[in-house]
């Protein structure tokens, strides 16, 4: 029988499952949807269940269909008619709870006229909430409520999230920034925040350490398992690698995880989770350089914690950081020396860098980027060196420090490794890849530097040729940008649009144009061909 789902399309599984990107819904939140109708008749009543998503399935076994979190709803049409006197029932709920299904929802009519007891039975066996589906009750209907829900839950965390933003910006500004940011972030959560120093000791902190027993014993637990997690994501050397870049588990205290202690040798995760005495720890290491991790502690861990503790993370990193440092004072050198004249490769070195660099242009999938998201991206490929350029990041990188990678909520063009007197081509490398990024979809486009036969042609007689064969349209850098963008895509008028951020019919007026003016057949590959050798020598 042909499965169905109502899994938002971020959910369809893939080699990993993933987390949902919205905040879960509370079963008793349905429950309590008067048009629904909907009535729980077995199972625990526990109003921490929540379900992430709907999913209906005739199945006998639904086992291989789940994903975990589900409200699986079923009328019943797979249960044999002797089901009540054998052990269907009982195979039938295991392994529902096995793929950790959250609910049963087991609709009424057109099948069955009542829920079977064996059913009910099973159900309270193994502990999952069995629900009642009235016939004037869709499953399609149950399916646009648990949605609504969740919008309305993603919506809530939106704008608390964002609050909490803004009200951390606020903190940062004012005379006592590190304080007032750890107090803000402290009340956020509803725990404790604490920075660390490089040797282990509290720099600052505040709020109140939240334990699940009320005597010193217990919060002191969770005071050394935060500890041994912010031990955890301390950089061995130093360097730290970002502020909040992605979670790993890390054992309490034990600097378990994908990261080693200080002195470990292994990779250093930049930030971890972990959970004590049923509080919610996290650790983010500052991308200041100078080893400052920020220890986070809360009795609950919302969808949108994570997001509004890297946010303190990266307000820490910039109060913290390398603009108070040697390194700050040498890009500030830098910049001088630049505006005054100076070669870019004199003052590379001023900039922690060697002689190979890596532009990265990069557009957010959300709003316009603003100066804290464009540090956080920094932090993430590791370089301190950020330009916020309208909707677009760009970040210049040492090459070979770390070779730059998907960033999630990002899409990335990478140029090809450049001196520091090609700077100027790799940013258009770099602009070109993120628009074909966006055309194509992808998350991140590399320009590519391989050698071919272009290679066998002398560069000045390369050039010459390019100025000659696209001499009509050099006047002209619409035409010019337009024709390279089409000629990269395959002739694509949609992908080119996208590029290129016009219309469609802007696209192919400006071609005929190029046709006319260049008195020649784009339909040739012979044509394209060499137009494409030319644009790449231009």
């Amino acid at each position: 029988m042909e499965e169905t789902s109502t899994m938002p399309d971020s959910a369809v599984p893939g080699p990993v499952p993933a987390v949902p990107p919205t905040p879960p819904v509370p079963l008793a939140a349905l429950l309590a949807r008067e048009d629904l109708g909907l009535r729980q008749i077995a199972g625990p009543q526990d109003s921490a269940t929540v379900i992430h998503w709907a999913h209906t399935s005739e199945m006998a076994d639904p086992y291989p269909y789940l994903l975990g979190g589900e409200l699986l709803l079923t009328a019943g049409v797979h249960v044999p008619e002797a089901a009540g006197s054998g052990t269907y029932f009982d195979d039938y709920v295991s392994r529902i709870v096995e793929a950790g299904g959250a609910a049963l929802g087991f609709g009424v009519a057109p099948v069955h006229d009542t829920v079977p007891r064996a059913l009910v039975v099973a159900c309270d066996d193994y502990g999952l909430p069995l629900v009642e589906v009235p016939p004037r009750t869709t499953f399609s209907g149950v399916a646009r409520a648990v949605w609504q829900l969740m919008a309305q839950a993603r919506h809530t965390e939106l704008r608390r999230v964002t609050e909490a933003q803004q009200s951390l910006a606020a903190a940062a500004a004012r005379p006592d920034p590190v304080p007032s940011v750890l107090r803000q972030l402290a009340q956020r959560v509803g725990g404790r925040a604490a920075l660390y120093a490089p040797d282990g000791g509290e720099v600052a902190s505040a709020g109140r350490m939240p334990a699940a027993g009320t005597g010193a014993g217990a919060r002191g637990e969770v005071s050394g398992a935060l500890a041994g997690l912010v031990a955890v994501v301390r950089p061995a050397t130093g360097n730290g690698s970002g502020a909040g870049t992605g979670d790993v588990s890390a054992g309490s205290g034990t600097g378990a995880g994908t990261g080693k202690g200080p002195g470990g040798g292994g990779p250093t995760p930049s930030s971890a989770s972990d959970t004590a005495a049923g509080v919610h720890l996290a650790a983010y290491a500052l991308g200041t350089g100078q080893g400052f991790v920020l220890g986070v502690a809360a009795p609950r861990r919302d969808p949108g914690d994570h997001t509004i503790a890297s946010v303190g993370a990266v307000l820490l990193s910039l109060l913290t950081g390398e603009h108070q440092s040697s390194t700050g004072a040498a890009r500030s050198s830098a910049l001088v020396r630049l505006l005054l004249g100076a070669a870019p490769e004199e003052v590379a070195p001023l900039l922690g860098g060697g002689e190979r660099w890596v532009v990265v242009h990069a557009r957010p999938d959300g709003p316009a980027p603003d100066a804290v998201t464009a540090s956080a991206l920094g932090a993430a490929l590791g370089s301190a060196l950020v330009d916020v350029d309208g909707d677009v990041v760009r970040v210049l990188v040492p090459a070979g420090r770390r070779e730059p990678a998907v960033q999630p909520g990002w899409t990335c063009g990478v140029s090809a490794p450049v001196g520091p007197h090609e700077w100027g081509s790799g940013d258009t490398q770099a602009g070109r890849a993120l628009s074909r990024a966006r055309a194509t979809r992808a998350r991140l486009v590399r320009h590519g530097e391989h050698p071919g036969l272009a290679d066998l042609v002398p560069p000045d007689e390369a050039a010459a040729h390019a100025r000659t064969v696209l001499a009509p349209i050099t006047a002209n850098p619409a035409l010019t940008e337009t024709l390279r963008t089409w000629l990269s895509l395959h002739g694509s008028w949609d992908r080119t649009a996208v590029a290129l951020s016009v219309h469609r019919n802007t696209v192919r007026q400006r071609i005929a144009r190029c046709a006319t003016l260049l008195s020649t057949d784009l339909d040739d590959p012979d044509v394209r061909m060499e137009l494409w050798f030319a644009l790449r020598h231009a």
